[in-house]
């Protein structure tokens, strides 16, 4: 039986419980304060659900991530940063950034970002936790990605591309940053054939588990239920570097 989260502060099952099918699903209940996202995610849970169902908590087993040196910087995307006209920006538009993520996929009947989930990030975004990347062309919002950031991980949680290859320059960006400024692992969650392209690999839920306990540690987190108090996280050095350049020198 999957187990129910109803306790007021957040108390995960181990990931070693979850279930093999469907893959990584954990446990059902609990919030999207917070406090209970930014304990979920330093123990490599994250919530993915629909509207009609309870909040579902997910450690998929093996769990996508790419490591920002191994990023994939094909001739013709390098070109596309170099001369392409692209302008990228950081936080400046996270409302739009998740809004265009959560609309629906040609051949897809809706999104499982609702209108909660939006909040929650949005609110996440408000404490400085959550961050968006934007891509500009000609003066218009083209793609972008949204996740979150602890020290040197970052969570990723969808992108979106309006014209070819705006996700990649995101991406590219991000990588870069967290490549040259004590950035160690972008978490991609689920296997995607366009990840592994980019240069994404699977490792198996133990040893990303590892690299969390080694980077996240306990100690570096306040996790307080107080609501007039806000979580804080360990912060990201790379944010600035990805802040403060249109364009990384390859």
């Amino acid at each position: 039986m999957l187990p129910w989260l109803s306790s007021p502060q957040p108390i995960f099952p181990s990931t070693d419980l979850a279930l093999d099918s469907p893959n990584g699903l954990l446990a059902a209940g609990g919030e999207l304060s917070p406090c209970w996202l930014i304990s979920a995610y330093q123990k490599g849970i994250f919530p993915w659900y629909s509207d009609d169902e309870p909040i579902l908590w997910w450690s998929p087993n093996p769990r996508m991530v790419l490591q920002p040196e191994q990023f994939k910087r094909r001739r013709s995307l390098v070109k596309r940063l170099r001369h392409g006209g692209f302008i990228v920006t950081l936080d400046q538009q996270f409302e739009n950034i998740v809004k265009a993520c959560a609309a629906p996929r040609p051949g897809e009947p809706g999104t499982w970002i609702n209108q909660d989930m939006r909040d929650a990030y949005q609110r996440l975004h408000e404490l400085g936790i959550a961050h968006s990347i934007e891509v500009h062309l000609e003066g218009q919002l083209v793609g972008g990605l949204y996740g979150v950031a602890m020290g040197p991980v970052f969570f990723g949680e969808s992108m979106f591309s309006r014209v070819p290859d705006a996700s990649k320059i995101a991406l590219a960006h991000l990588a870069h940053a967290m490549q040259h400024h004590e950035g160690k692992l972008i978490d991609c969650q689920m296997h995607t054939p366009h990840l592994a392209s980019l240069g994404a690999t699977t490792v198996a839920r133990t040893s990303f588990i590892n690299y969390l306990e080694k980077w996240l540690p306990d100690k570096a987190f306040n996790l307080t239920t107080m609501t007039n108090e806000a979580p804080t996280v360990p912060g990201s050095p790379w944010l600035d570097a990805i802040a403060s350049t249109h364009r990384p020198e390859w």
